[in-house]
């Protein structure tokens, strides 16, 4: 038998009900013009995800409830919709799947396995559910999961295939981080093969904060093998025909659906290509600049441009996510900086086109030294008066920010922050960190990359060869107080994203004394680091809500 199925990969807003639920109707009408028997959408389509403590609301729960209510009579009658919602109340809530159909409830579904993981912290709001649901739509059974259910061993999908399902239709919001989608494909051929039956994920696009959300929704065959799959980082309808052997079993408790009875034209089946890894990363850039700056209702963003590598990246994809019209760089020179980088940080605004200033900040930095020479004393200058000229632009930008409206995006990488090299209330200062996850050896990677796709350069070649320096002192290089980024890259990738103890990055070829001084360092710094804007999640491991250590903390991970 052949069922044609709408994969709906939408991007909602966490707490925009009417919008969202706007989407899932015109999605949905969509669906049933190009002849699907059913839709699918994402984990909490009505809500957006994760709604974190707005589950704790019993008003807000209340409103979802009625919100679900409200969209019934705007869906087609003969279409099966299938999306997802929290159910209940704090204390007895459900990560619920619900089916939908002839403008009534007719299945609904509570996820049965909670992470409590990384970015996952589901125990603290929902109960698990403990039962199947099995819809039979024209004669084929359909069993439903949410996400995690089919990212474990056994659960409701091999629950519902033993009672006749031939397809799983599965519920997703699983945030990106690179090599995600090879990860996730191996996990839903193994769970196709466990179960002996079809797949479809549907699966969130979209940025939420610090999360970044690929889409990448398939459909697979009970062997295994992707038939369709939807573009990563865009919205998309994904239609494809599945053929599918008929219920057997009659023993099992299934709603049973009526199908559409009608002549359809076949359908093709869409498979997107694949994206190679730095375009991956970069698309996931955008779309986290781009919602971020959009869901909360900026217009405009300020970067403040140095002439080095990282404010050139900050800006060039500021420009590609948002427009070349609403981005504004603006350069804060002081004595310390070079014609070099200042005519850089020049060339980089007037390659994408962007308003450019340039503020100089000298004479402000001297009259803040003025004013603190009394207490200063005969003090040597040290790194209180470097500091203080990123603070000086700090508040620059920050004034910019306050009386135009602009958001300011910070310009820190990882290897920075887990080095703890920079200032707080200077370069950290702004509402957003677009690379905030990167470290300094794929900054570099992503430019190179973006220049060769432009068809002309956008960022110089002299910030891509010149050694990288905070340009605070008379011939100042960040090697002059951080390892080489390659080795600095290699511990934060061992300790931080793999959870690797010294002995391990030892053998993988770091000295010792280098990396035990930049394990403990990383660990001190946690204190700067939560002072520090979100950012968008690009590795396994993110600091903030990946990896949340304590600021007052005597443990030596070192052992010493």
């Amino acid at each position: 038998m052949l069922l044609r199925l709408a994969l709906a990969q939408i991007n909602p807003t966490v707490g925009d009900l009417a919008g969202n639920a706007a989407r899932i109707v015109d999605f949905s009408a969509r669906a049933r013009a190009a002849g699907a028997d059913l839709v699918l959408f994402p984990e909490m389509s009505l809500t957006g995800y994760p709604p974190e403590d707005l589950l704790l609301e019993p008003i807000f729960l209340e409103e979802c409830e009625k919100a679900l209510h409200q969209l019934l009579p705007r869906l087609p009658k003969d279409l099966l919709v299938v999306l997802g919602l929290p159910e209940g109340r704090p204390g007895a809530l459900f990560n619920a799947a619900v089916a939908l159909h002839g403008g009534r409830i007719r299945v609904r579904f509570h996820k049965w396995f909670l992470p409590n993981y990384g970015v996952f912290d589901e125990q603290r709001y929902f109960l698990p559910g403990q039962e199947p649901a099995l819809l039979d739509l024209g004669g084929v059974r359909i069993g439903l999961t949410v996400c995690e259910d089919v990212w474990r061993p056994e659960g409701p999908a091999l629950a519902a295939s033993k009672a006749g399902a031939s397809l799983i239709l599965n519920l997703s919001a699983s945030p990106f981080h690179a090599g995600k989608g090879k990860e996730r494909v191996a996990v839903l051929t193994n769970k196709a093969r466990e179960c002996g039956a079809a797949i479809a994920y549907g699966n969130l696009v979209g940025g939420q904060d610090e999360l970044v959300y690929d889409g990448s929704s398939l459909v697979m065959n009970a062997k295994g093998r992707v038939v369709a799959q939807a573009p990563a980082f865009d919205e998309h309808l994904l239609i494809t025909d599945l053929p599918l052997e008929p219920v057997s079993l009659q023993n099992a408790k299934a709603v049973k659906i009526p199908r559409r009875s009608e002549d359809r034209a076949p359908n093709t089946s869409f498979l997107a290509p694949p994206l190679d890894p730095e375009e991956e990363i970069y698309s996931a850039l955008i779309v986290g600049t781009r919602d971020y700056v959009r869901k909360n209702g900026f217009g405009r963003v300020l970067v403040g441009l140095s002439g080095g590598i990282d404010s050139a990246l900050v800006a060039v994809i500021a420009a590609d996510a948002l427009g070349k019209e609403n981005v504004v760089g603006v350069t804060l020179p002081s004595r310390f900086n070079s014609d070099e980088t200042r005519n850089d940080a020049e060339a980089v605004a007037r390659n994408l086109g962007i308003e450019f200033h340039t503020l100089p900040i000298e004479e402000t930095v001297q009259s803040f030294r003025k004013t603190l020479a009394p207490l200063f004393g005969d003090r040597a200058p040290d790194v209180a008066e470097e500091n203080l000229q990123s603070r000086v632009r700090g508040t620059l930008l920050m004034a910019l920010s306050n009386k135009l409206g602009w958001l300011v995006l910070t310009t820190g990488n990882k290897s920075e922050l887990s080095a703890g090299y920079f200032t707080l209330y200077g370069d950290s200062a702004g509402g957003f960190a677009v690379i905030k996850d990167l470290p300094k050896t794929l900054v570099y990677r992503l430019a190179r990359w973006r220049n060769a796709r432009g068809g002309r350069p956008l960022i110089p070649e002299t910030t891509l060869t010149r050694p990288p320096t905070a340009e605070l002192r008379p011939n100042q290089r960040d090697q002059d107080s951080l390892p080489p980024y390659e080795v600095l890259d290699t511990i934060v990738h061992r300790y931080v994203e793999e959870n690797q103890g010294l002995e391990r990055i030892v053998k993988a070829g770091v000295p010792r004394q280098v990396a035990a001084k930049w394990i403990r360092t990383i660990d001190a710094m946690e204190y700067k680091r939560r002072q520090t804007p979100p950012g968008i999640k690009i590795t396994p491991r993110a600091f903030g809500r990946d990896r949340r250590m304590p600021i007052t903390n005597k443990f030596k991970a070192t052992g010493e």
